[in-house]
């Protein structure tokens, strides 16, 4: 099996790793172009890049796959590296561009997706972070066989994983990435021998997981405690939550529910206290959210009792929420 593979981030650099490690032929990949990264603003290659040019892969960074569209030349160069790959399926994850028909229809067995959810559930640019968000018990990596719709094509392969209460996108991140590399091998082998069998997707049960916009990790304490709590753990790394006192900007990195507090009285962001185990905040629903780990703006993650020891949060205050 030849295979081209398509992906940008760390998620993608995973199953192509495990596409070379299970020996398979991978003579050309496809990457988002280089973009300013760190505190330089350097250009930076992507993580599959960077993988890639380790193992003597060529690499094309078109910045559209559109022939018809803003960046021809780019399209057309790539058309001509996929014609010269001659690869027998192409692997795609997390690319970060839309692939036109007639790359859809250039490898011989099409084109394979990674995706990060149990489809149809969550289909769309932030799986992982909206089913923690959502509350959702389990998630999981489905192998799709692509089509022009967006996220909308066959099943091949499907398995699930349980979320745990504490996981974070970043957390649960990981797990998948590893998960989608051991399911695109599985996917691969199969298809080398004819044995995968496409599945539709049901028609019940689809929901998109829209792409996070900055301004989602703006805290309002109007929200339930659990609902706050899912979205704190929904947006580490990216775009972490925040809240606000006094004009200064405070991320909020881990929290836990308090049963053991009264907030009777208090408005939704009241302080309750403040000390080594954590801060207390009153929520819109009565219940109290602790704050274990907070960040000010410049500043480091800390513990809530390091955190404490350089920022005055005095009971009472009140910490500012988004507006609706």
């Amino acid at each position: 099996m030849r295979l081209v593979f398509a992906g940008t981030p760390e998620f993608a650099r995973v199953a192509l790793q495990a596409l070379l490690a299970a020996g398979f032929d991978v003579p050309l990949v496809l990457t988002q172009p280089d973009r300013p990264a760190g505190r330089g603003m350097k250009l930076q290659a992507s993580p599959v890049k960077q993988l890639a040019l380790q193992h003597g892969i060529a690499v094309a960074q078109p910045r559209s796959l559109r022939l018809d569209g803003k960046y021809p030349e780019d399209a057309a160069a790539a058309r001509k590296a996929l014609q010269q790959a001659h690869a027998d399926a192409m692997v795609v994850a997390a690319y970060g561009l839309i692939l036109p028909q007639w790359v859809l229809d250039a490898p011989r067995l099409g084109c394979l997706n990674i995706h990060a959810s149990l489809l149809p559930r969550w289909r769309g640019a932030a799986p992982i972070h909206r089913a923690i968000e959502a509350g959702d018990a389990e998630t999981g990596v489905t192998i799709m066989q692509m089509d022009a719709g967006l996220d909308t094509g066959d099943m091949l392969l499907r398995q699930a994983l349980p979320i745990a209460p504490g996981d974070t996108t970043a957390a649960l991140h990981d797990r998948l990435a590893d998960l989608g590399g051991q399911l695109i091998v599985q996917a691969v082998r199969q298809g080398a021998a004819g044995q995968l069998v496409p599945t539709p997707q049901p028609g019940e049960g689809v929901t998109y997981a829209h792409k996070i916009d900055k301004a989602e990790g703006a805290i309002d304490w109007r929200d339930g405690a659990r609902q706050i709590a899912r979205r704190v753990r929904a947006f580490d790394p990216f775009p972490g939550a925040s809240t606000g006192l006094e004009g200064d900007a405070i991320k909020v990195w881990a929290c836990e529910m308090d049963s053991t507090t009264s907030s009777t009285g208090a408005a939704p962001g009241q302080i309750l206290y403040a000390n080594d185990a954590g801060v207390g905040v009153a929520c819109g629903d009565g219940a109290v959210l602790r704050l274990t780990e907070l960040q000010r703006a410049g500043g480091k993650r800390l513990a809530a009792r390091d955190f404490v020891r350089g920022f005055t949060l005095a009971p009472g205050r009140v910490l500012s929420g988004a507006a609706r």
